[in-house]
């Protein structure tokens, strides 16, 4: 299926005047389309405070491939939501009109929950978009020396290095196992996180908890001391800043755990001052997160806790983005859950605070929410810059990817991922890049995997096939975020079991291979402002393979992403764009310069799997 001849506009340099105007302004707006496609009218539709307005457009180039259309967009509200209606001026008005939304293009009325949108609020901090993210679960990634120095506690099942790790839900010993992982074995290792290209090094929890993860903090005053204490966690800082990274925090603004100082005081006295931090029942039971009593609810609606969590100079929020830790943003834990229960929703109050508060602390921090399915409403505003974007990206990703043999399993669902072909995926792709918006997708991070997911080696049975997934981690629009170990393919079947130790002391077992492709993927995007802020452009897609364009004022660069063998891909080389060729990488094998002839660029047929990117 050829696509460079549908109509086209996204969010990007090439087709948006301004990414982030200024309320009251006008911008301009692009639309391309084919020169064979007979386009006579293209007028832009916006609304104004939700009444819907017209706006004419008009031709400003044109060449024997391409038109190119013009159009101002008044930005009369915060968020502006547009389209375009596109006429070729003949036939039944049946025939001749189509939408042109963030989706795509569509012959009969679509809601406005694709259209296309720009947001007045500023955006994330070029870091926090340009970098390439590195997670690490702390306990898991590697142990230094001095916590062989360290008791272990009462509530730990410890564990060798090399054991296996427990991960049913329903063995106790799943959150309580302890390998001991510290924050100064994570300074040793920096290197190899240079190696493979990461610039923002993003840890799970480290304040005090009864578990290995640490999701059920026990106080926000301080760092684990099994972790080190507050003196390693500024030596890490310290580390990753000397090598101009920076360093993302975890927080969990939705509940604390039980033994937690604001909980205990409110569980054993009704009259505590936290008492109203939580929500306590009449019989003196109480909410928590999914049902887990360890994690007792926080309540974001009572002034007292906002100012102590999330609001203001003294919050946790805020303390932790001071020195000596200079953490340079956060990772919210549950943030679609965060200031939720029933009829109280106050989320996107805390979102707004936990912003702000960080904006007060530090010139450009980072915030993004997590949040495992539809966060659109939670993104194009002035709260989360992004999110983990597990539905627009990890899920198409592992449908297509997927090894129809592969015991993962899924992530919130109840029956397996299915595998689906490569048009179904695009539309996947197109519809949740327009729920989000061009910004707030392009801000959010694209993950494979995390510590509560399957791992991408074992959901896509091969290595050939994983380098095929990451290749499309750092080519579509959004951040890319690895689970540590991902890129020396180590396995999980599900997020536990993805907490794998990595094996430091077993090299001969990485994949060095994938290590190298995901390195090369790193050098690309950061080589290349096409990868980092350009377009989208989709120009073929098949059961098993995608070919896109990403554009940029600075150079393109073309992508072809297969899953299996396939034929040569044709392309329109004017349509494309064509004018360079040359070869930027290859997961597999080698790229060949792309040449020209009769006006035809030809994508070379493949033996197997494999990502290859050219200049164009």
């Amino acid at each position: 299926m050829s696509l460079l001849h549908e109509p086209h506009h996204d969010g990007s340099p090439l087709y948006l005047e301004h990414e982030a105007p200024t309320l009251g302004w006008t911008v301009k707006v692009r639309v391309r389309t084919a020169a064979s496609d007979p386009v006579d009218q293209v007028w832009l539709r916006t609304t104004y405070d939700a009444e819907p307005v017209y706006h004419a457009c008009g031709p400003v180039e044109r060449d024997e491939h391409t038109v190119w259309w013009e159009g101002e967009l008044p930005v009369h509200n915060p968020v502006a939501h547009y389209r375009f209606l596109i006429s070729t001026g003949a036939g039944t008005p049946e025939e001749d009109q189509r939408w042109l939304t963030a989706a795509g293009v569509h012959r009969h009325d679509v809601p406005d929950t694709f259209d296309f949108r720009v947001s007045t609020y500023p955006s994330a901090p070029d870091w926090g978009r340009d970098g390439v993210v590195y997670q690490v679960f702390p306990d898991r990634f590697a142990r230094s020396a001095a916590a062989d120095e360290r008791p272990t506690p009462a509530w730990a099942v410890p564990a060798a290095w090399d054991d296996e790790v427990v991960f049913e839900g329903s063995d106790p010993r799943t959150p309580t196992q302890f390998f001991g992982g510290d924050l100064d074995g994570v300074v040793e290792h920096l290197d190899h996180l240079e190696q493979v290209g990461v610039s923002v090094v993003y840890t799970t929890p480290v304040f005090p908890g009864e578990s290995n993860h640490r999701y059920n903090a026990s106080t926000f005053d301080g760092v684990d001391p099994l972790l080190g204490g507050d003196a390693a966690y500024a030596r890490l800082s310290a580390a990753v800043h000397e090598r101009g990274w920076r360093l993302l925090g975890d927080l969990t603004t939705n509940h604390t755990g039980d033994t937690h100082e604001w909980f205990r005081s409110a569980s054993s006295d009704p009259a505590s001052p936290t008492r109203g931090w939580y929500y306590f029942n009449h019989d003196g039971s109480y909410e928590c997160w999914m049902g887990h009593g360890t994690l007792p609810k926080l309540n974001l609606a009572d002034p007292d806790l906002r100012a102590a969590m999330v609001e203001g100079p003294d919050s946790v929020v805020a303390r932790w983005l001071r020195p000596p830790f200079d953490v340079d943003g956060w990772r919210i834990d549950v943030a679609n859950m965060t200031g939720r229960l029933g009829a109280v929703d106050v989320n996107h109050d805390v979102a707004r605070a936990v912003r702000r508060t960080a904006e007060a602390e530090r010139p450009d921090p980072l915030v993004i929410g997590e949040h495992n399915h539809d966060a659109s409403g939670d993104v194009d505003g002035d709260g989360w810059h992004g999110t983990m974007n597990y539905s627009g990206f990890s899920w198409p990703v592992w449908s297509w990817v997927r090894d129809p043999a592969s015991p993962a399993r899924p992530f919130g669902r109840p029956l397996p991922v299915p595998r689906r072909p490569g048009p179904l995926v695009l539309r996947t792709f197109r519809e949740w890049l327009a729920r989000f918006g061009w910004r707030a997708a392009s801000q959010s991070w694209n993950i494979l995997g995390s510590h509560d997911s399957a791992r991408i080696r074992t959901v896509a049975g091969s290595p050939e096939v994983h380098r095929v997934a990451a290749g499309l981690q750092f080519t579509l629009p959004g951040v890319p975020m690895l689970l540590a170990g991902d890129e020396i393919g180590l396995e999980g079947v599900l997020g536990e079991d993805s907490r794998r130790p990595m094996p430091w002391d077993r090299r001969e077992e990485w994949d060095h291979a994938t290590l190298t492709a995901y390195a090369a993927l790193a050098a690309a995007r950061r080589d290349h402002d096409a990868l980092r802020r350009g377009g989208l452009r989709w120009a073929h897609v098949d059961d098993d393979c995608f070919v896109f364009l990403r554009e940029h004022p600075h150079g393109s660069v073309l992508v072809c992403a297969r899953r299996a063998a396939g034929p040569a891909v044709e392309l329109d080389a004017g349509l494309l764009g064509f004018g360079d060729g040359s070869p930027v990488l290859a997961t597999e094998g080698d790229a060949a310069p792309l040449v020209e002839a009769g006006g035809t660029v030809t994508v070379p047929a493949s033996e197997g799997p494999g990502v290859w990117l050219w200049r164009v």
